[in-house]
C-alpha cells in the first residue's frame, strides 16, 4: 500500500500551498522560482551532494523547470509528494520542504534542505515544525517521520529539537557519499 496514503483515501485532503510563519513563508514552488531554485542548489551543491541521492550529478536549469511544471501541474505530484519552498521576507529562496506520501497509511515523511548560506538559523527547524504540526492535524495521518542516515547529525538535530523519537538505527543501502549506510527513523505521533 506504499504511496496510496494521503491522496488515495482521502482524495482532496492535502496540506495548504502556502504556510506563513510572519519571517518565513512556507510555499508551493511555482515554476517562476525555478530559475532561483536552481541558483540556491548550485551554491549548496558540495554539501547536497554529500547527503541527496537526488543531487548525485550536477543539477541542471532545464531539469528544475520540468520539476516546476511537475509541481504546479499535480499537488501531490504522481509520487505523492507535496513540495514546497522556504523563504525569506523577502523572497529570497532558503531552502526547501517536502511531505512525502511514501510510506502508507496512517504515516507521511518530511525531508528538507537548507541552503548553505542560511544554514544555523532555525530555518529547518521553524519550517519543518510548522509542516509536522499541519500534516498531524490531517485525516488520516497519526504519524509523521523523518528519515536520515546516522551521520547527518544536521538533520538529527532538527528532529531532537522538534521532540521527534528517535525509533531506530537500522541498516540501510548508502545513496550518498557521506552516508554511512545507517539510517536514523524519527517518529512524532498525533
Amino acid at each position: 500500500m506504499e504511496g496510496d496514503g494521503l491522496a488515495a483515501l482521502r482524495p482532496g485532503i492535502a496540506p495548504p500551498q502556502r504556510i506563513d510563519l510572519g519571517d518565513l513563508l512556507i510555499r508551493r514552488w511555482e515554476p517562476a522560482d525555478s530559475s532561483a531554485r536552481f541558483e540556491a542548489i548550485a551554491a549548496s551543491y558540495e554539501h547536497l551532494r554529500l547527503w541527496m541521492d537526488w543531487a548525485a550529478q550536477p543539477i541542471t536549469l532545464a531539469h528544475q523547470q520540468a520539476f516546476g511544471e511537475t509541481v504546479a501541474k499535480s499537488w501531490p505530484t504522481a509520487n505523492g509528494s507535496f513540495n514546497y519552498g522556504m523563504f525569506d521576507s523577502d523572497g529570497t529562496i532558503l531552502g526547501a520542504l517536502g511531505l512525502h506520501d511514501r510510506l502508507g497509511p496512517p504515516a507521511v515523511e518530511i525531508g528538507y534542505w537548507c541552503h548553505t548560506a542560511h544554514t544555523g538559523r532555525g530555518v529547518v527547524t521553524r519550517c519543518a515544525g510548522a509542516l509536522t504540526e499541519i500534516a498531524l492535524a490531517l485525516p488520516g495521518v497519526e504519524r509523521v517521520e523523518i528519515h536520515c542516515d546516522a551521520a547527518n547529525i544536521r538533520s538529527a538535530a532538527v528532529a531532537q529539537r522538534l521532540g521527534y523519537h528517535l525509533d531506530r538505527i537500522a541498516p540501510r543501502p548508502k545513496r550518498a557519499p557521506a552516508e554511512s549506510g545507517r539510517g536514523m527513523f524519527w517518529f512524532k505521533h498525533r
